[in-house]
């Protein structure tokens, strides 16, 4: 019986046997392949979800631009979710406020009215709070939409239409990258600056239009270097972006930008002013905080967020006796001030998920805007030759206007009289329509010159549209002259920079061998010049402005170099440290530049004395140094080619003394110390033997009471001693007039003193065809010619070498030899120019750019090695 109630019970109620691994499978990828292809994952032609593309489009439905009053976002999700996208309205704010925010987007998309959350990670406010409206760069990505640029599909309940994808007249994608997590696998693309993507873009076009051949990846390399980040940070290197670029994946280490300031207390603070991208602060702060609780970090006295409207400003305070680069290491190894970034180059291409290279992506866009620019074209020309089609019916009808205009009265309706003028004159029916819709007053001279213009225009334009169509490359250059419009309208300058990374040799490649001009203050800011900031002016002038200097602060050493030689630091505790030239930041002429303790982990009270640079070791070369008490020591050049991060011990000193400065010798140097009450000795570089670098050294020189060393010059620098006093007085004395004595004298005198002149502050040894340059405790330089500086005996005062204004002195002179490179020189036939240039040493050559005038600043080196290095 029961049986038979089964039998007949109806077909859905039955239970039916299935396997549920076959069913599981089947549901699962069928929502995985949702998931892919409608949800998680951007298309390469718009770098656009769907539903960030819903969202605009609702947007441009609603007449919501950028020109109009901002809208509630509530009305903006309402219209996207029950037009477009059947989904919970959380998911399409989320994806609203995300196109809104300057720290998540790098051009934002939606321009946001009210809260729309923050950097420490703070939600928006709910939407019915929020208003908002296009921004002005998303109109690039829906223009011409209603163009028939792209295909349009039902909506998911057939009521509506929406596009398959947006004409995007800029490649968003890559300009400002997407993540996003399917199942199974998830994209990851950061986002780069405008101008960088579009030059690449036209890179590929050029190659196309002018040579007619494909595009490499080594040539797309060079125009887009690194991505470009909405909240800025520095990039370490770009081997993982080039290998992001070259295979779709790589990983691009970001570091926050941090400066390390001293405060007048004696402490040090790290200030760090932008964040790797996607780091939320306020868990950023608080993982600090963390550390030091649990001691893993030693030093931190306090954090503070100073952040505001103008920018991040992440305080963190250290103790007094702390090593702000130490402690900074640490926190790049345990916190997000040091972040890496994944890269995934995965997007949607023909609905099919595709991990690409950056010459793909490109080229994928380009594609599409063949596409987009060939619709519209097509679109245009079919408007132009209706409208055309139209006016030479009319042009026709005012031809024989009486006889339109009887046909027209004796006709009974509007019908026949459309039949009879298409008879008459063979007109279409649309235009014998517009015949008889026209107005008396076309038939006015003015009207119908109005006309013909426009028929003459349309006539022109038709011709113009088919050609573009005709040709390929006409296309192209449509394309080109666009998106170059779209970069100077919207392209900024890079936020991101791109930094040095030791493991990373390929970026010294990038840096051009060029020469540099290096400044260092007395409180330690540094700076890399270009030689082109400085010319000579004459004797007793006022000077130019040589760096913005902070209180009580002046510009200690300059010297020149190349950017690709190492610079040796020789601290007042006598330890050495060592950079690349061109790991110094580049800055303006008047610009502070960067605290030294940023780029070398000096201890607190340590100080930069002298800077040397150096290309390449020599055995048979020294490093002679000498300190302020007279106490020199010479080391083989070979013991300092190996330094780590953290120094190395060059002299050991007295409690009371300090290292001032060091040179490279040989064994025919010859060595003058000055002191700044005016004595000078002068002995030979063999009177000491050379000791390693743990060693204390031995008397140079036997010092009065009160007396020190104020310099260290060597006999191979010029002819004569230059000798300047911190009043501005200064003279040229030979060195002939100084004879050679034994090591640890007391010397002789070669300064007068007065209370004019002041102690001696600096001395140089020159020629006549040297210059020098005068630092001013104000930062003020002068640069002077020593042809125009007299010669006298030793124990004279000189004369005046620059006006000081009152209560100002002279810090430091730095030498400088001029040559002239051979762009400026005429010569009579070539053969000169040839034979002057065979005269040059290769290295002299070297970095040298033709009609530019060089400059050589010498501190701290010989002339020999000087010589070598320009």
């Amino acid at each position: 019986m029961n049986d038979d109630i089964f039998d007949k019970a109806p077909e859905h109620d039955k239970v039916q046997e299935v396997d549920l691994k076959e069913r599981m499978e089947s549901f699962f990828i069928d929502y995985a392949m949702s998931v892919i292809a409608s949800r998680a994952l951007p298309d390469v032609r718009d770098g656009l979800k769907p539903v960030q593309r819903r969202v605009l489009y609702s947007m441009i439905e609603l007449n919501n631009g950028p020109d109009k009053p901002h809208r509630k976002s509530a009305r903006i999700v309402g219209d996207t979710m029950g037009k477009y996208h059947p989904h919970g309205d959380s998911s399409i704010y989320g994806a609203l406020v995300n196109m809104a925010q300057e720290w998540s987007t790098r051009y934002p998309l939606v321009d946001g009215h009210g809260n729309f959350g923050s950097m420490d990670g703070d939600g928006a406010a709910a939407m019915r709070y929020t208003e908002a409206r296009l921004s002005k760069i998303s109109m690039e990505l829906l223009a011409d939409i209603n163009k028939d640029t792209v295909d349009f599909d039902p909506n998911f309940d057939d009521t509506e239409k929406e596009p398959v994808v947006l004409p995007s007249r800029y490649p968003n994608l890559l300009v400002n990258g997407t993540i996003g997590i399917a199942v199974g696998m998830a994209t990851n693309i950061p986002p780069h600056n405008l101008r960088e993507i579009v030059s690449a873009i036209v890179k590929i076009i050029d190659n196309k239009v002018e040579e007619n051949r494909e595009t490499s990846i080594e040539e797309i390399l060079p125009i887009v270097k690194a991505p470009d980040f909405p909240t800025g940070g520095l990039i370490l290197g770009t081997r993982g972006c080039n290998e992001a670029y070259r295979t779709g994946r790589g990983k691009v280490v970001v570091r926050a930008v941090t400066n390390i300031e001293t405060l007048a207390n004696g402490k040090t603070q790290i200030i760090a002013t932008e964040l790797p991208y996607m780091v939320n602060k306020a868990n950023l702060i608080i993982k600090i905080a963390e550390l030091v609780k649990l001691k893993k970090i030693d030093g931190i006295t306090d954090i503070r967020d100073e952040s505001n409207r103008e920018g991040v400003r992440v305080v963190i305070e250290l103790r007094k006796d702390a090593n702000a680069n130490v402690i900074l290491n640490q926190l790049y190894k345990h916190t997000q001030l040091q972040d890496s970034f994944g890269v995934i180059m995965l997007a949607l291409v023909d609905q099919q998920p595709k991990v690409m290279n950056l010459l793909d992506m490109l080229g994928y866009y380009l594609r599409h805007q063949e596409e987009v620019v060939t619709r519209r074209t097509k679109y245009d020309l079919n408007k132009a030759e209706e409208r055309d089609h139209i006016l030479q019916g009319l042009l026709k009808a005012l031809d024989f206007i009486d006889e339109v205009i009887s046909i027209i009265r004796s006709s009974q309706n509007t019908q026949m009289a459309k039949e009879r003028l298409m008879e008459r004159f063979e007109l279409s029916d649309v235009q014998a329509q517009a015949i008889v819709d026209m107005r008396l007053r076309a038939l006015t001279g003015l009207e119908r010159e109005k006309l013909e213009n426009e028929h003459k225009e349309l006539q022109i334009r038709i011709r113009e549209l088919k050609m573009i169509l005709a040709d390929e490359k006409l296309l192209l250059g449509v394309i080109r002259r666009e998106i170059i419009e779209i970069s100077d309208k919207y392209g900024d300058d890079r936020r991101s920079k791109i930094g040095y990374d030791e493991t990373d040799f390929s970026m010294e490649d990038l840096v051009p061998r060029e020469n540099t001009v290096i400044a260092l203050t007395d409180l330690g800011y540094i700076k890399r010049m270009t030689v082109d900031n400085f010319k000579a002016q004459n004797r007793g002038g006022k000077g130019i402005k040589g760096m913005q200097t902070i209180e009580d602060d002046y510009i200690e050493d300059l010297l020149m170099t190349t950017t690709h030689h190492y610079l040796y630091f020789f601290t007042s505790l006598g330890r050495v440290y060592r950079l690349k030239a061109y790991e110094i930041p580049e800055a303006g002429r008047t610009a502070r530049g960067t605290a030294i303790v940023n780029l070398l982990q000096l201890a607190p009270e340590e100080k930069i004395t002298a800077m040397i640079p150096i290309q390449e070791y020599d055995n048979e070369k020294n490093l002679f140094m000498v300190t302020k008490k007279g106490i020199v020591k010479k080391t083989s050049m070979m013991e300092f080619n190996n330094i780590r991060k953290k120094g190395l011990t060059a002299i050991i000193l007295k409690d009371d003394d300090e290292l001032i400065e060091v040179k490279i010798t040989d064994k025919d140097s010859e060595i003058f110390l000055v002191t700044k009450l005016g004595m000078c000795i002068r002995f030979r570089e063999t009177d000491l033997r050379a000791t390693g670098r743990s060693s204390m050294g031995v008397i140079g020189m036997n010092l009065s009471d009160g007396d020190e060393i104020i310099g260290m010059q060597l006999q191979s620098q010029g002819d004569s001693l230059l000798i300047a006093s911190e009043n501005g007085m200064g003279k040229r004395t030979y060195l002939t007039e100084f004879t050679v004595q034994n090591r640890g004298g007391k010397g002789v005198k070669c300064y007068k003193i007065t209370e004019k002149t002041g102690n001696v502050v600096g001395i140089k040894a020159v020629n006549d065809e040297n210059e020098i340059m005068m630092i001013t405790t104000e930062g003020i330089i002068i640069q002077i010619r020593m042809q125009d500086i007299s010669t006298l005996s030793r124990i004279t005062s000189g004369v005046k070498l620059m006006d000081l204004e009152e209560g100002v002195r002279i810090a430091k002179i730095a030498k400088v030899r001029e040559r002239i490179s051979d762009g400026e020189q005429e010569f009579d036939n070539p053969e000169d120019a040839m034979e002057d240039m065979e005269e040059r040493p290769e290295e002299e050559m070297s970095g040298v750019e033709a009609n530019q005038s060089e400059e050589i600043l010498e501190s701290g080196s010989s002339e020999e090695e000087i010589s070598g290095q320009s």
